[in-house]
């Protein structure tokens, strides 16, 4: 089985932690709240405290990593922080993340976040995956749907790790 990185284990991360888990993977779900690895941890992942807008609090996370979930849909925060996050803190993210053991990428397309930063976002996904040969998935399932964005989450992770 393989070792999957939940970037911003929230409640749907969780979710997903819990979903891989019992399926055999093992899981890793970063929170920015100390106090949040308890309710990360009870999903059956370990608990990483790192912050998506600090790119380098992330970089032990990618060890042994096969496939990394970025889960920043429904991030919250004034637009111009968020459209860092989809943009250069994202670029900054990939480059650090291609370089490790991570051979996939599933990327949050869906949620809160306006549209437009989100579809900036997946094409920041798409390129540099792309052009680092990765596989990657663009997860556009209605996050208020949970157990539909749930199925096509485990679609993008159980994708990548079948392809070649």
């Amino acid at each position: 089985m393989a070792r999957c990185l939940i970037i911003a284990c929230g409640c749907r991360g969780r979710l997903l932690a819990a979903r891989l888990t019992s399926q055999g993977h093992a899981v890793r779900g970063t929170t920015r709240r100390p106090g949040n690895r308890a309710s990360i941890e009870a999903a059956g992942a370990e608990a990483v405290v790192a912050d998506p807008d600090r790119v380098a609090t992330l970089a032990g996370a990618f060890d042994h990593v096969s496939v990394t979930c970025v889960l920043l849909g429904s991030a919250v925060g004034p637009p111009d922080r968020l459209a860092a996050l989809h943009g250069p803190r994202l670029e900054m993210l990939l480059a650090r993340m291609l370089d490790t053991t991570v051979r996939g990428i599933v990327y949050e397309a869906a949620g809160s976040v306006d549209r437009a930063v989100l579809q900036a976002g997946a094409a920041v996904v798409r390129s540099a995956c792309e052009r680092s040969l990765i596989p990657f998935s663009l997860l556009t399932a209605t996050p208020a749907q949970s157990e539909q964005w749930l199925a096509a989450a485990m679609r993008g992770v159980e994708g990548i790790l079948g392809a070649p």
